[in-house]
């Protein structure tokens, strides 16, 4: 534990102007980011006496290490500072909001030829007009099958497309009307879009204007006396009230606003926000944070707004925003969400009416929503302290290990050997730390090699990462190795730490490697031979689901329903697929090679043109040099090139016993009598081999 005045800046040395500040601690990792209005003023809240802090504030300031700012010309840029470095170094004492969902919205690809409409989730693209989000994909579904009888816009895939384009026949959607089918021409680019503008406008809350054009048609095609037209019609309008319906009526002046309600208490905070478009929700969506520092209701919602409008821009921000609580100050924040929209922003408390009742109503979401993530998060807890508490008892550590590492091997009969590292920090993993190695020391199949190889690797690298902190050094002059990206030494010197969390910066309490006794050994061996002896590891070898300690000559055997054993096994698992995962994208990345890659120079855009020009790899190694260099972007060089490395993979004729007609596997040197090719070894011997 640090003591804040070990690092307090000297008086004078803080500027009295806007800026954001960063804590971090004594690895170089970025805990804390802020923004103040007077840098001087806000930092100097920090290194008062310990004892009037606040609990977490006073846990922050002893875990920092160094102090710094960066001085900014408004509020305005300090805020949207301080959310690109929250975003970009994920602090771990800023509240940040978590969300156990992926939630969908209604997707119009504006950006394509051929608007479709879709769900989608994840990050917003650029071009695609989004509507949402809901709750549920199958309410989307349910909107989309109604709008399509008056709004029949594409929505297949593009695969499916270009297949209906190619046969000349539209899919079953295009035979029953929910689809203009123009894929096969019967309306033109510019006609589809217009039905996906209409789609958009009604989607937006524009729904009266449609409902009357189409009760009008009705009433023509019915005094024409077109009475099927005018069924239809009929219909069309019926759906359209329909789909309106699933959405109930809120605000009676079409208003569009966003609702955002906080529920907190003295560890926790729940942020419920209702999206009202037209005067109808039209989505909803839920957040939860640890309160890691001492902020109030005002500082909530900032970090709400922050986070909900960070990326949106244009009519993703609505005209207003309605809250519990105002930010202080008020006025950077909705400037700020007026740069964001591209015009003025509304930021205000509901004081009476329809607003007020609804606000209300988001409020009782965001207290129930607290209450279920507290009653998980309980039993969550619980049940992850007592595995780590009887991980700790059965290996005989001094603590419980809250940052466990999982090593595992895996490779195919000796081919593509590959190791993985998984980290499980307070019993959840933890993926962002997670790394893979190739295994370049020797070749061949050797589980406990490897897991020496790898091992030292990763921790010759913590010594490394340590020893350029100051850390550790070994010699007054020691020279800090450069490391590769798989943990060797090439040379000298580190790229500077930027507060970005580093790849093996971090020890663990506990190393687990996936095997038995040997596997184990090999571990305690690599680490004792860098003179690392603070970390304890452990193997959980398979076939009995042994825990196995360095040199213990018996297993420690966990009880069945013990919890530890549980955390054990799904670390391992984890590494288990991990590792299989990666050695997997490697030999199917092997097996798709082509003589081509050996070619220097030659990029994926030039290999598609020979082989689009020649139509196989065959019909390439059979051209001519100057053939080749009629492909666009080919010169002679390159083409000579090009036949040297097909010359050197062409594969040989195969050997043919010409009594039986049967495919022969040649011996180099082993010839008969008359001069064909012999076979050694029984044919079942041959065909178990792996080629």
């Amino acid at each position: 534990m640090a003591d804040p005045s070990s690092y307090r800046p000297k008086p004078g040395e803080i500027p009295d102007s806007p800026g954001v500040y960063r804590f971090r601690d004594e690895h170089r990792r970025v805990i804390y980011v802020g923004k103040a209005k007077s840098l001087r003023q806000r930092l100097a809240n920090y290194f008062q006496d310990l004892a009037g802090l606040h609990p977490r504030t006073r846990s922050m300031v002893t875990t920092a290490a160094s102090v710094e700012w960066t001085v900014v010309s408004t509020e305005v840029e300090a805020l949207q500072l301080e959310y690109s470095w929250i975003k970009e170094y994920d602090p771990r004492f800023n509240v940040k909001y978590r969300d156990d969902k992926s939630y969908p919205y209604l997707a119009v690809t504006m950006n394509e030829e051929y608007p479709r409409v879709q769900v989608m989730r994840g990050h917003k693209k650029k071009g695609v007009r989004y509507f949402g989000p809901y709750a549920h994909a199958w309410a989307i579904r349910d909107t989309v099958d109604l709008l399509l009888r008056v709004f029949p816009v594409r929505t297949c895939s593009a695969g499916v497309f270009k297949n209906a384009a190619r046969t000349g026949r539209p899919c079953l959607l295009g035979y029953i009307g929910k689809c203009s089918a123009p894929c096969v021409d019967r309306v033109s680019a510019e006609e589809h879009r217009e039905l996906a503008d209409e789609f958009c406008d009604f989607m937006t809350g524009r729904t009266n204007t449609y409902i009357r054009r189409l009760e009008k048609q009705m009433a023509e095609a019915a005094d024409d006396m077109e009475y099927e037209r005018a069924a239809r019609l009929r219909d069309d309008i019926g759906a359209l009230k329909k789909a309106m319906e699933k959405n109930a009526v809120v605000l009676a002046d079409a208003t569009d606003a966003d609702l955002i309600a906080v529920a907190e208490d003295e560890l926790e905070a729940a942020v419920q926000i209702f999206h009202v478009r037209g005067g109808r929700v039209r989505g909803q969506r839920g957040w939860v944070t640890d309160k890691v520092e001492e902020i109030t209701t005002g500082a909530l919602v900032e970090h709400a707004l922050q986070q909900l409008y960070g990326e949106e821009t244009g009519d993703a921000v609505p005209k207003e925003v309605l809250v519990p609580a105002l930010p202080d100050p008020v006025e950077p924040v909705q400037e700020w969400l007026a740069g964001r929209r591209g015009s003025g922003v509304s930021l205000r408390i509901p004081q009476r009416g329809d607003k007020k009742a609804l606000m209300e109503t988001v409020e009782r979401n965001a207290q129930q929503a607290l209450v279920l993530h507290k009653t998980k998060r309980a039993s969550d807890l619980t049940t992850r302290s007592r595995a780590l508490e009887e991980i700790a008892d059965a290996l005989d550590l001094d603590s419980a290990p809250l940052r466990i590492e999982c090593y595992d091997i895996s490779h195919l009969q000796g081919d593509d050997v590959v190791a993985s590292m998984v980290v499980f920090e307070d019993g959840l993993a933890r993926k962002s730390e997670y790394r893979r190695f190739q295994i370049k020391g020797f070749a061949g199949q050797d589980d406990v090699r490897s897991m020496h190889e790898v091992i030292t690797r990763r921790f010759r690298r913590y010594l490394a990462e340590k020893e350029k902190t100051g850390e550790w050094t070994d010699g007054e002059n020691a020279e800090t190795p450069e490391i590769d990206r798989n943990g060797e030494i090439v040379g000298s010197g580190l790229t500077e730490d930027d507060g970005r969390p580093r790849k093996f910066a971090y020890p663990p309490q506990l190393v687990v490697v996936d095997g038995g006794a040997p596997q184990v050994a090999a571990a305690r061996r690599a680490m004792d031979e860098l003179g690392i002896d603070d970390i304890a590891v452990c193997g959980l070898a398979k076939r009995l689901e042994e825990v196995w300690l360095p040199g213990d000559d018996d297993p420690v055997v966990l009880p069945r329903t013990s919890e530890g054993l549980y955390l054990l096994q799904r670390v391992r698992d984890e590494a288990h697929r991990f590792a299989i995962s990666y050695q997997r994208t490697k030999r199917s990345k092997r097996f798709r090679s082509s003589p081509l890659d050996d070619v220097p120079g030659l990029g994926d855009t030039r290999k598609q043109a020979l082989l689009k020009h020649f139509g196989s790899l065959k019909k390439l190694r059979s051209a001519t040099i100057d053939q080749i260099c009629e492909v666009p972007g080919i010169g002679r060089k390159t083409a000579e090139t090009i036949a040297v490395a097909l010359a050197r993979s062409t594969p040989a004729a195969p050997a043919v016993n010409t009594a039986t007609g049967e495919i022969m596997e040649e011996e180099p040197g082993t010839m008969g009598s008359g001069g064909e090719p012999v076979t050694t070894g029984a044919p079942d011997e041959r065909r178990g081999q792996e080629t």
